[in-house]
């Protein structure tokens, strides 16, 4: 993160508004990305992010180290959508919902074809382990390195390296055998 974290959140300990929505607006995408490997439900996935982050703020004297207030967050929502999956007890997954479903601007065969292929992206990384598809998330989506991921999940950068790898090996070999289906 290119911010000074630890000064947002000494800033936003002081009361400043703007350090707070700063803080909010550098980790909410984190936040979602980590809730929805959880839940597997984009809508419930925004809820409990929005509620970790609401629950980080008012929790915030509590983060012993404000540099790695990415990391503190992440093992709150983690727990937070850990704890939410048990009370509704979510036991099957549900496919990740469209996030871009306005025309491209081409036609609207590649369109269909666009969106089929976000489908099965969307499936094969269901399909992932809950850490691969956290890991994925993190690195790909939202572009944390691998010493913050690990500090994030509490795993050594070698293991998350190990996951990345995985994950992305499964990904391609479920699409390879997706469009070799429909061939």
């Amino acid at each position: 993160m290119t911010e000074d974290v630890a000064l947002l959140v000494e800033r936003t300990l002081a009361g400043d508004p703007g350090a707070a929505d700063r803080l909010v607006r550098l980790h909410m995408g984190a936040a979602y990305a980590v809730a929805l490997a959880v839940t597997r439900n984009p809508h419930e996935a925004e809820d409990v992010a929005q509620d970790a982050l609401v629950l980080a703020l008012e929790r915030l004297a509590e983060c012993r180290e404000p540099r790695k207030f990415g990391a503190w967050l992440v093992r709150i929502v983690r727990n937070r959508a850990f704890n939410h999956r048990r009370y509704l007890g979510i036991r099957a997954a549900e496919p990740l919902e469209n996030v871009d479903a306005a025309p491209s601007g081409a036609s609207p065969l590649d369109d269909t074809e666009r969106a089929e292929l976000r489908d099965h992206l969307n499936d094969a990384v269901g399909e992932l382990p809950q850490t691969q598809r956290e890991v994925l998330l993190l690195h790909d989506l939202e572009g944390w390195k691998h010493r913050e991921i690990g500090e994030s999940l509490g795993m050594p950068e070698g293991t998350v390296r190990y996951h990345l790898f995985n994950a992305r090996r499964a990904v391609r070999g479920r699409l390879r055998a997706l469009v070799g289906e429909e061939d």
